[in-house]
């Protein structure tokens, strides 16, 4: 078996003979960066009580009342009592008639507890910014409590499972792994097909703003199954030749092919990238935004957070939502060898990794280590075939469209409407 399927042994299966409880982000040519299925939308009747405050929580709720956001109430709720710790169920979710963990559900329950962390954390930045949003978003509640602390840490630190930072994150919680389909038959290519599971502001209506930043995302990475596809298929060509020594010239038309495959998933994946400016209003984001934020570099949490009982009490600061942690740009600059220079964002963007579910991160791992040590770029451009050297800069080409499209979304829904200069990630909005 070639070294670089012998590392991905699920990545040509069909999801549905993979074994039940194995990590929903893991990757296959068929699903991309999405999950193996659509997102589990609710916890086991253990967690009702959690399912309940957060089905109560948005500001405009499913049936288009106003939630407990709306008025303030859910610290209050919280701080009353009224979400007992649920921290030793986790280790219950198991795979029905089975005794291992099934990570569909713990990856729901990360999700669950990830969205009241945010609420709960940055309410009283909601409450200061409506107010007065030239004043800023002061402080946020500085201590999360220990029914919330304790389960999420439980789902984040499964370190041979889930693995990342107990906060919430682009794909395991905010936009990759909160999502349904309004019609299961009809599967993800329509965009009006899919819907939030979770929200903050008026998410719930598929037609709203909130709605629309979050569900864009997660059509574009709909497409990210043949843009994998491609990048393997290439690995494996150039692989094969230099283990069988064959001529280079052989490998080109196959070189090709897989190129082409990239180009067409690069093409789709802009397309539906474009569909933002309708899909979700630049006037109606920054209100949604103030739930997104993370904790490092942010004045809302100038000595960090309090995870009550966990981590010795040692406050925290971990980095908030943001699509810089979305692995289709990354794939192609490992595939590429495309070389970032050295400075503060940069090294940011590297901390940002470990926010990625842990089979986004070993598979970008591989495809940087693999594409170093056979030369992608190399063959690519210096294979003495002048059309194949054509195509690998029209790969640069959509990784530099891509980069441009994600300037102007910063410039026209951020800039244009704060002075706050700090993404919500932590990293600085203007470098």
């Amino acid at each position: 078996m070639s070294a670089v399927m012998s590392s991905l042994p699920f990545m040509r299966a069909d999801p549905a003979d993979l074994p039940p409880g194995i990590d929903p982000f893991t990757i296959t040519t068929k699903t991309g960066f999405l999950p193996l299925q659509p997102p589990l939308p609710r916890l086991p009747g253990a967690f009702d009580a959690l399912s309940n405050i957060l089905d109560d929580m948005p500001i405009l709720k499913k049936d288009g009342t106003p939630g407990l956001l709306a008025s303030f109430k859910l610290g209050p709720l919280i701080d009353s009592g009224a979400l007992p710790d649920l921290t030793s169920q986790i280790d219950k979710l198991v795979v029905p008639g089975g005794t291992y963990l099934d990570m569909k559900a713990v990856t729901a329950a990360f999700r669950d507890y990830s969205f009241v962390a945010s609420g709960y954390l940055l309410e009283p930045c909601w409450k200061a910014w409506s107010a007065n949003p030239a004043g800023g978003y002061g402080l946020g509640r500085q201590t999360l409590p220990k029914c919330i602390a304790g389960p999420l840490v439980k789902c984040a630190e499964m370190t041979d499972r889930l693995g990342i930072p107990a906060f919430m994150s682009y794909a395991a919680s905010y936009a990759l792994y909160n999502y349904y389909l309004a019609d299961p038959a009809k599967g993800h290519d329509e965009y009006t097909n899919l819907r939030l599971i979770r929200a903050f502001e008026q998410g719930l209506d598929p037609t709203s703003s909130e709605a629309g930043f979050i569900l864009t995302h997660v059509h574009m990475v709909t497409k990210t199954g043949s843009l994998i596809e491609g990048a393997i298929d290439l690995l494996l060509i150039i692989e094969g030749t230099k283990e069988s020594g064959s001529q280079v010239t052989e490998a080109i038309t196959p070189a090709k092919a897989a190129i082409a495959t990239i180009l067409d998933a690069m093409a789709a994946i802009e397309a539906n990238m474009e569909k933002m400016w309708h899909n979700s209003l630049p006037k109606e984001y920054m209100t949604y935004r103030t739930f997104i934020y993370g904790i490092a570099s942010q004045s809302m949490f100038p000595s960090g957070v309090v995870y009550e009982g966990q981590y010795n009490n040692v406050p925290q600061f971990f980095r908030g939502e943001s699509g810089a942690n979305d692995a289709i740009i990354p794939l192609l600059d490992h595939l590429c060898e495309i070389p970032m220079p050295a400075n503060p964002l940069t090294d940011i963007l590297k901390e940002f990794r470990e926010y990625r579910p842990k089979p986004h991160r070993e598979f970008l791992a591989l495809v940087m280590n693999k594409a170093a040590r056979l030369g992608v770029r190399d063959f690519m451009t210096n294979s003495g075939d002048f059309r194949l050297a054509l195509m690998y800069l029209r790969v640069l080409d959509h990784v530099r469209s891509f980069r441009w499209r994600h300037w102007m979304f910063a410039r026209e829904y951020i800039i244009k409407r704060t002075k706050y200069p700090v993404a919500t990630g932590g990293s600085p909005i203007i470098t």
